[in-house]
């Protein structure tokens, strides 16, 4: 019989303890594994250093340095994280390990494959983006209420079509709706002030570790 294969790797980025900035586990410690490699080019990209670089682990590396921290709950992220084929099987081992589990995705790619004890954080680009086409609107008939949808918005125009598409689609009561504002760009104010005035169903967030540490890396 033929050797076992060699086991599946990932390029990795990097691999952090932290706050988690943004959703609804703000603020609870998270153990951050970032992927590298992204197909999507957003205007306000704030990880542009994950675009390429970073070292090739296996998982059981990427296990055994999760594990190092000492934190239940893992947040995969990228770049774009489903673009590495073996983010599938990592996700389902972090799963068995024990971890609470979220995967930020860009919602670009398909989602179905992706183990049901994740929580699927998928970010749905604006118009404002740059890469509106990229959204696979298929994915949206896949959310559950352990998921979470964003809308990352730069403007008026923005916000009205992420009101108007969470209109079109229903999407009140499917899972935890979030808009946040581009950092630097859109006021806080502004779109708070914007979605009170349309009584929206949403969660308005701040990326809490940027507050805390700016736009420093591994926080």
């Amino acid at each position: 019989m033929a050797g076992s294969s060699k086991p599946s790797s990932l390029k990795i980025s990097e691999i952090f303890h932290s706050l988690q900035g943004e959703g609804s586990r703000v603020g609870l410690p998270t153990v951050f594994i970032r992927l590298t490699g992204c197909p999507l080019r957003c205007v306000w990209c704030d990880t542009e250093y994950a675009f390429s670089g970073g070292a090739n682990m296996t998982l059981p590396q990427i296990l055994d340095e999760t594990a190092r921290h000492a934190t239940r709950r893992v947040c995969v992220t990228g770049g774009e994280p489903l673009a590495q084929k073996a983010c599938l099987p990592l996700l389902t081992l972090l799963c068995d390990a024990g971890y609470e589990v979220a995967l930020e995705t860009s919602g670009a790619l398909d989602i179905a494959g992706v183990d049901p004890r994740v929580a699927r954080i998928v970010d749905l680009k604006a118009p404002g983006s740059g890469e509106f086409d990229k959204n696979r609107w298929a994915n949206l008939a896949l959310l559950t209420p352990h998921d979470e949808l964003k809308f990352v918005l730069k403007d008026r125009a923005d916000y009205e079509w992420a009101r108007d598409t969470l209109r079109q689609h229903r999407l009140d009561g499917v899972c935890t709706l979030l808009f946040s504002p581009v950092q630097g760009t859109l006021a806080a104010q502004t779109l708070a002030g914007w979605i009170l005035a349309d009584r929206l169903p949403v969660r308005f967030q701040m990326q809490l570790h940027k507050l805390l540490w700016g736009n420093m890396r591994a926080k």
